[in-house]
């Protein structure tokens, strides 16, 4: 049996175990509820969270990690880790944590012509790495800007309202102070 055949027979076991891997890097009290709470508008990380892995293990298993079919699901499961307390290692530990499963998944099998197919996924697999590297430092940086934006906006409006700001062509109004 070819690897791509086995994987798409073990899909829901194998997405769902990969859901639970994800999960166990969150505390305690919000893995349950990520497991209890199905509806995507009460739990949308949750929610995002599953569907990003159903979608990328789709892409994997079919697409050989094609960068344009695998992007959109490593981004929405990305975009919710990089704004969260993870460090970077943490929150891409979901891909290699994958390739341990899929490890697992086909140590039960002895055909030796799935080692040789489970080399070239993993080194797709290590590929994919990078790529959700460069989507969280994308998402990062966006972060970042946004942060710089909204304090450069703060403190423009503070020297605004205490009149020590003045444009080109404008006069200013000079303020005593009255000691």
């Amino acid at each position: 049996m070819a690897l791509h055949d086995l994987l798409a027979k073990r899909k829901d076991d194998i997405v769902k175990k990969w859901f639970e891997l994800v999960l166990e890097t969150y505390p305690e009290d919000s893995r349950d509820f990520f497991r209890r709470q199905k509806n995507r508008f009460a739990n949308p990380m949750g929610y995002n969270i599953k569907e990003g892995i159903a979608g990328l293990f789709e892409a994997i298993v079919e697409h050989d990690c094609d960068h344009e079919k695998t992007a959109p699901y490593l981004d929405q499961i990305i975009r919710i880790r990089a704004v969260q307390e993870f460090s970077p290692s943490e929150a891409l530990s979901f891909v290699m944590d994958f390739k341990k499963l899929l490890r697992n998944e086909i140590s039960t099998e002895s055909d030796a012509g799935l080692a040789v197919e489970l080399d070239k996924l993993e080194e797709d697999l290590d590929k994919l790495a990078l790529q959700a590297f460069d989507i969280y430092m994308g998402c990062r940086e966006r972060i970042f800007e946004l942060r710089v934006n909204e304090l450069r906006n703060l403190m423009f409006g503070a020297l605004e309202r205490a009149n020590l700001v003045s444009f080109p062509g404008e006069e200013k109004e000079v303020k005593e102070n009255k000691i």
